[in-house]
């Protein structure tokens, strides 16, 4: 897969204003006219004598006319030297004035005679003027090219005028930051080393993941780390534990938070690198707490880069689990370009995911520390389940509750249903969708389990004097009759179909928890 080329365009882009500024204030004289060799033989003289030529480049400018001398100052064709820096250019034949621009960034005028030109609306002084000699409009090449930030040099060995132009210049420079760049590259031990201190354990009141230290009181995280927590506190890499005072902000849609901490976090902040620097294959080191197992470091590379919603994420195939999320994952400098977020259960294929950092430190900008209004994220659930109708609480389970996350989707649920029984248990029912758990069911378990759990605590939040009792049903109809069924599965309907009903999870709590998923 090729680099991203949004960001690098804009570099570029950047990168070129400086030595277009600069070429457009640049009007000194072209090339000096030669001092006279101090040679006798015949083909010295010759070299001094002969035509001039031209390079761009280190490519030969197939010029249509040749370059003249005028005071000691070399012009070249008008046309021929334009259009070979990337430049319209336009003839006014009634007033013998050129009119020259390049990207919409500059605009040059010159009048065949006049002392002056005008650079981006501004009067520059000419050394020697545009002329026309046999029909042919002729510029002063030394002033034209840098004024488009070319470097020019005159070789008087060799007669050649050698330009270099300001996009040669420019890749000259990325090669040069590039080698010097990978001379900086660290072993995984030295990225460890620098940032190990900077990769938190963050644990709430609702769960556990991981983080990583952006300011002195500040750690980035991911969204679902934080969210439904109510209080929380960092644990440090030394083992000092911090309290979190809240989340200073959040991007729910690239699954990033940024929490602030009551007490100094003395630690250093990590580096930020950026997505365009990487590539497929690349080294990568993930620095976080799978199960709670404090600081693990895994290595990887990147897998593949994605687009989703507008934004960037890396796969990768460093190992990752339960907890890992808002981890660190580090380049081949020790500098952050993501945090770790999800993947793929049940396969060795470490397909596993990270939000770019990208998208973290444009949060982090925007972002006031110092806030007075800083808090924990408001619940998406109500405070409380109490006194409400049954129909409130089926309204609250399908939007809420509508489905069992596993590693290969989603299993959707659907028909909710909420009663309650002779005893006084209320008893809440919701069927699944029978294809994507016909393909899926059987490696289930623990997603159904730790559903189970989570939804328990939930509602035994929302409803705590309640005895509840939740079943969720695969529910199909087929056009033969079922075998090897137990009794009350398998029902006759009167369109001549079968209907297959049986309960593949069953939830009962009140204080306590039992989780059943029957064989």
């Amino acid at each position: 897969m090729k680099k991203i080329q949004a960001s690098l365009t804009s570099r570029i882009g950047a990168i070129m204003a400086v030595p277009l500024l600069a070429g457009a204030i640049l009007a000194g004289p072209a090339a000096a006219a030669p001092a006279k060799p101090q040679v006798k033989t015949a083909a010295a003289a010759q070299v001094k004598t002969g035509a001039i030529s031209v390079t761009l480049d280190g490519k030969k400018l197939p010029l249509k006319s040749q370059p003249i001398q005028s005071k000691g100052y070399i012009l070249v064709p008008m046309k021929d030297i334009f259009n070979s820096l990337g430049a319209s250019v336009t003839w006014e034949p009634n007033t013998k004035t050129i009119i020259a621009t390049s990207h919409n960034y500059l605009t040059m005028t010159l009048q065949v005679g006049a002392s002056h030109a005008v650079v981006n609306g501004k009067n520059v002084k000419l050394d020697v003027p545009a002329a026309l000699k046999n029909g042919v409009t002729y510029v002063p090449i030394r002033f034209v090219s840098e004024s488009f930030g070319a470097i020019v040099k005159w070789d008087g060995a060799s007669r050649a005028v050698r330009i270099q132009s300001a996009e040669s210049q420019m890749e000259e420079a990325r090669i040069r930051a590039e080698k010097e760049r990978q001379a900086n590259r660290l072993t995984t031990a030295e990225i460890v080393a620098k940032n190990d201190d900077s990769v938190v354990l963050i644990q709430t009141d609702f769960g556990q993941g991981s983080g990583v230290v952006v300011d002195s009181h500040a750690v980035l995280t991911n969204h679902h780390v934080m969210q439904e927590a109510k209080s929380g506190k960092v644990i440090m890499n030394d083992g000092r534990e911090l309290t979190i005072r809240g989340v200073a902000s959040y991007d729910e849609k690239n699954d990033l938070a940024i929490i602030v901490t009551e007490e100094d976090l003395d630690v250093p902040a990590v580096d930020f690198g950026k997505l365009d620097d990487m590539e497929k294959g690349d080294s990568v080191v993930a620095i976080g707490s799978p199960l709670g197992v404090q600081n693990t470091v895994t290595e990887g590379v990147i897998s593949n880069f994605g687009y989703d919603n507008g934004s960037f994420y890396y796969q990768i195939s460093n190992p990752i689990d339960h907890g890992s999320s808002g981890g660190g994952l580090f380049n081949q400098f020790g500098e952050l370009i993501g945090l770790t977020t999800s993947g793929y259960e049940d396969t060795a294929a470490n397909i596993n995911f990270a939000v770019s950092s990208e998208d973290a430190m444009s949060l982090l900008w925007e972002t006031d520390l110092e806030s007075e209004q800083i808090s924990f994220l408001k619940s998406s659930l109500p405070d409380t389940l109490e006194g409400a109708s049954n129909e409130e609480i089926v309204k609250l389970l399908k939007k809420e509750f509508n489905g069992v996350p596993a590693s290969d989707g989603m299993l959707e649920l659907s028909d909710w249903k909420v009663s309650r029984d002779e005893a006084g248990w209320l008893q809440l029912t919701a069927n699944v969708h029978t294809g994507f758990y016909d393909v899926y069911g059987s490696k289930m378990e623990k997603n159904l389990r730790l559903w189970a759990f989570n939804t328990y605590y939930d509602l035994h939040r929302l409803l705590p004097k309640e005895k509840i009792q939740l079943n969720l049903y695969y529910d199909k109809k087929v056009d033969f009759e079922p075998r090897g069924y137990a009794p009350g599965v398998v029902t006759a309907l009167p369109d001549g179909k079968w209907q297959v009903r049986y309960s593949i999870l069953d939830v009962q709590f009140k204080d306590e928890v039992l989780i059943k998923i029957p064989s």
